[in-house]
């Protein structure tokens, strides 16, 4: 088991067990919305690496975490050379929309922690070979909260990080089913849901107490 892998995702999530998604901004707004997730205690926040715009992104957020104690990734880590440019831009870990075994090692020799995202059991047996307990089940929002209970049955050690289609209404949901933790985006770059985020946490903070 890579222990080092899943200890900064264990750490992160233990008071929080909430990921932020920045896809898409360029970097004020970047940094805007990182800050909005790191004010209300989010410690893990992903910045999907899929343009030169991101990559600077990426970079501005790496720099403002590391003032802020926070942790910064890139995510949609697809290949090898993407994971290159996540070390140069200083990324913390790597996330994925799938798995590979090539961007999962890649990752883990440049001494990052990975994210692959997985759908099937296949998939979970081959990430655990490489280690890999921490798991983005992706597209949560298709593969329902009953996915995640049914997987913990063969995969006991797995801890699933519910990943699409989630938000404020259903976050509570994966939580319930037995995700270790939930990745919001939408969530956090509106207006109307950040200002019920704090509904969120409360509940979510109250079944970790508990």
């Amino acid at each position: 088991m890579n222990t080092a892998s899943g200890q900064l995702f264990q750490d992160a999530f233990d008071t929080l067990p909430l990921m932020a998604i920045l896809r898409g901004f360029d970097v004020a707004r970047t940094m805007e919305v990182s800050r909005r997730a790191w004010d209300v205690g989010i410690r893990l926040v992903e910045v999907p690496i899929q343009s030169k715009t991101a990559e600077a992104a990426l970079r501005a957020a790496v720099e403002a975490g590391e003032e802020r104690g926070a942790v910064v990734g890139a995510g949609t880590v697809t290949t090898v050379e993407r994971v290159e440019r996540a070390v140069e831009a200083g990324a913390r870990f790597t996330v994925a929309p799938g798995f590979s075994r090539d961007v999962a090692e890649a990752s883990l020799a440049a001494g990052l922690p990975h994210l692959p995202g997985v759908a099937t059991a296949s998939e979970i047996q081959q990430a655990e070979a490489l280690g890999l307990t921490w798991l983005k089940a992706f597209p949560a929002a298709d593969l329902g909260p009953s996915w995640i209970t049914s997987m913990h049955g063969p995969f006991p050690e797995a801890r699933f990080v519910a990943t699409g289609g989630v938000n404020l209404a259903n976050a509570v949901e994966f939580l319930d089913a037995g995700a270790a933790a939930v990745s919001l985006g939408s969530a956090l770059a509106d207006p109307d849901q950040f200002a019920r985020l704090p509904e969120l946490i409360e509940a979510i903070t109250g079944k970790v107490e508990r």
